[in-house]
């Protein structure tokens, strides 16, 4: 048998070893969810060990680092400690450079199916909460310009759908909103019609205001160095300062290991601007002692019929102190029993923790909003600073009860983590979403008429009777709030027409909540856009955007163009 020299037997080994490990091996996963939720993860490269010496030891130690490498690292690798060993004939090697390590993605979503179609004849009643959230549009928008598309968890339609401003008619009366109805043929589902919900609060000027108490509470932990943390946040909160009045008043704690009262209340703008100024990043995220430190001083300085309000600022990636999901929501749900609303602004990439920031958020008698980049810190401040900030109805529920001689089949589009029992809606105890002066809340349902062919499928054994009743009316809608401060309930009650035109005959509003429905919906994966196209979603916005102060509509189209392209990148892309 021929002698092989012992370093020509190194490199074979290693190179033979590194094809294994490049082409058997499955590859690294890059995700992964749990029951409640989805948290994405990059694979690491492994440390390498220490220095091996002997023939044996440098085969083995050669093995074990290819194998273990990411199929990335492990080509490369190869071809260098092939050339060590035949460089020289000792079996000594150095040790070899650092691979490049990968970012860990941890971010946070809660894992929600969307909701279901439901059969009339048997849940007639559907009851939600309402929502004028809009951070899933601005998170999911984020993740289409930096080239990946949303995981569907992220993706909440309504949030969507809400993200943009709607022409609705403003209240006539001395109700504190108006609520328009109108029906249209469904470019999902033959044969089905979209109910489109509309609810337009009474608009107030910035000046007449009532006095504000607010706590900028800011997560200036290391996880907040990045470009797009806080220095985004010193952005936002610097825009927000410009448009304080005299009567309004800012505290500011800061908090990363500890809670920092940075600045007691003050009305003084260039002391805010000053204070904001000087944040800098560091430490670890101790969130729950600052958010209880938050209420504290909320609460000094509360002022009666006023504005009272705490702006959470972070990435939400709290790691010290009581992390814990739900004991964080309660507290924010018992705090807000103190009259003091929580309000989150949520920032940055890899650790952001949607699920933590939205729930709080709710929880808090809040909004969420997610902010990347500084246009929509100047709109989430400029266009929603009354809105936000000015509640002129607490408690907004929605009910409506479907007319079986009319509807076979419907289901709510979006709205899932707001859906309420039957009962909650003549609870006063029951809590719900609060609507600010000015804003627009739309909710979808799609249907299937009596007589048409829809999802649900019949059945063998549970015939269905033909429902008798007034074919007038798809159904009846009830809507229950309070007025700020009150814990009485009133209702507000009219009836559905049964009556639809053609999508294209339909309001601009109602086209353009379809197509943001439109949008979300194949986002999350498409089941319920029936035979619908990036294309068609494209068409069905491009006819009916508009000019609007902050480029809103053209960006929409801009980010459909970017989904369609990143959705025929998958392979199993059929849309």
């Amino acid at each position: 048998m021929k002698h092989i020299p012992q370093h020509t037997a190194i490199a074979l080994a290693a190179a033979l070893l590194a094809a294994c490990g490049t082409q058997n091996r499955p590859a690294p996963q890059s995700s992964a969810q749990t029951k409640d939720v989805v948290a994405h993860q990059t694979p690491q490269p492994h440390d390498f060990r220490g220095l091996q010496s002997g023939f044996m030891g440098v085969v083995a130690y050669e093995a074990r680092q290819l194998h273990d490498m990411p199929a990335a690292y492990a080509a490369p690798a190869a071809e260098a400690s092939a050339k060590r060993t035949v460089a020289g004939k000792h079996a000594f090697i150095a040790r070899p450079p650092a691979a490049p390590v990968l970012p860990r993605n941890t971010e946070r979503y809660a894992a929600q199916d969307p909701n279901p179609v439901r059969s009339v004849a048997q849940e007639p009643v559907s009851t939600f909460s309402i929502d004028v959230d809009t951070g899933s549009y601005a998170n999911t928008r984020r993740l289409l310009n930096n080239g990946s598309l949303p995981p569907a968890a992220a993706v909440r339609t309504e949030e969507i759908v809400n993200y943009f401003d709607y022409a609705y008619p403003q209240p006539q009366d001395d109700k504190p909103f108006a609520v328009n109805i109108e029906t249209a043929d469904s470019p999902w589902q033959p044969q089905a019609k979209l109910i489109r919900i509309g609810i337009k609060a009474k608009d107030t000027a910035v000046k007449t205001l009532p006095p504000a108490n607010l706590v900028f509470l800011i997560d200036v932990s290391g996880s907040m160095s990045s470009e797009d943390k806080l220095p985004l946040v010193k952005k936002t909160l610097q825009i927000l300062t410009e448009q304080l009045r005299p009567q309004d008043k800012v505290t500011l704690i800061t908090y990363a290991s500890g809670e920092k009262l940075l600045l007691p209340a003050t009305s003084d703008k260039q002391k805010i601007l000053a204070a904001i100024n000087s944040l800098e990043a560091g430490g670890a995220t101790h969130g729950e002692q600052a958010i209880q430190m938050a209420y504290r001083e909320a609460g000094k300085h509360y002022i009666k019929n006023g504005i009272n309000r705490i702006l959470l600022a972070t990435d939400g990636d709290f790691n010290v102190g009581i992390t814990d999901f739900d004991t964080l929501k309660n507290l924010a749900a018992e705090k807000r029993k103190s009259g003091i609303s929580l309000t989150t602004l949520g920032y940055g990439t890899g650790n952001y923790n949607d699920r933590l920031m939205e729930q709080l958020a709710d929880a808090g008698d809040g909004n969420h909003s997610y902010i990347d980049n500084p246009a929509e810190a100047r709109k989430v401040v400029q266009r929603q600073l009354s809105s936000t900030l000015a509640t002129v109805a607490q408690d907004v529920k929605i009910q409506v009860e479907f007319n079986p001689a009319a509807v076979k089949e419907y289901r709510l589009v979006g709205y899932e983590n707001r859906t309420l029992r039957q009962e909650d809606f003549n609870n006063d105890n029951a809590d719900a979403g609060d609507i600010g002066a000015g804003h627009s809340v739309t909710a979808l349902y799609e249907i299937i008429p009596a007589g048409a062919q829809g999802w649900l499928g019949g059945s063998r054994y549970q015939k269905t009777a033909p429902q008798e009743g007034s074919l007038k009316e798809y159904g009846y809608l009830k809507l229950r709030y309070k007025l700020p401060g009150q814990s009485k309930s009133l209702l507000i009650e009219q009836p559905i027409p049964a009556r639809s035109v053609p999508l294209a005959q339909a309001s601009r509003d109602t086209r353009w909540a379809t197509a943001a429905a439109s949008y979300a919906q194949m986002l999350q994966g498409g089941r319920y856009n029936g035979s619908q196209t990036w294309d068609g979603i494209a068409e069905l916005a491009r006819a009916n955007a508009q000019p609007d102060p902050y480029g809103l509509h053209a960006e929409f189209l801009e980010l459909i163009a970017k989904a369609k392209r990143l959705s025929s990148q998958r392979p199993d892309a059929e849309k």
